[in-house]
């Protein structure tokens, strides 16, 4: 009986170290990406929220979206409709265990990189986003948003769209900013 107990106890030993291994590759490989995951707290997504007055019915899309607090949050408390796109398969199958256990139906996730999600359907996108990366991004932004679509960057400022920002919200550590196309 001890043995078995050893064994078992090993092999729950070798599963948690394979768990969290991938789990740091996952995370390790969205910050090379572009963006690490930082989540924010739910204090300042219910502002930032508020603050962009969302309207039941519109696409939200979180571009790097993590385990999905934001996008979900859209969802449950403004009725749009959400999608969620992040490199990171770990997150993304949280972010699908969590919309499911708040049983959010009008919302989606997607393993995919942000530079290949279509925006053109978007009526919001969200972005907390490193600076090179946002900087890359611009041209597919330039390209493929919609007039009025608002974009909502945490965190850092879309360079050349300073005659588009319609809003800020100044907070430590990181100011979230508000540009209309």
């Amino acid at each position: 009986m001890s043995a078995f107990l050893y064994l078992f106890l090993l092999v729950l030993e070798l599963l948690f170290l394979v768990g969290l291994s991938s789990y740091s590759i996952g995370l390790l490989y969205s910050s090379i990406m572009g963006a690490p995951y930082v989540p924010t707290s739910k204090k300042q997504i219910d502002t930032i929220l508020e603050r962009a007055k969302l309207k039941a019915g519109q696409r939200f899309i979180e571009l790097g979206s993590g385990d999905g607090r934001i996008v979900r949050r859209a969802v449950q408390k403004y009725s749009v409709y959400g999608v969620g796109v992040d490199i990171n398969v770990l997150l993304v199958l949280l972010s699908r265990i969590y919309a499911k256990k708040q049983h959010l139906s009008n919302i989606s996730f997607r393993k995919e990189n942000i530079f290949s999600t279509s925006l053109s359907e978007a009526d919001v996108v969200y972005l907390f986003l490193m600076p090179d990366t946002i900087k890359k991004i611009l041209q597919k932004f330039e390209k493929e948003l919609k007039p009025s679509t608002l974009l909502i960057s945490h965190g850092f400022k879309i360079p050349g769209w300073e005659k588009k920002q319609i809003d800020v919200i100044k907070s430590e550590p990181f100011s979230t900013f508000f540009y209309r196309v």
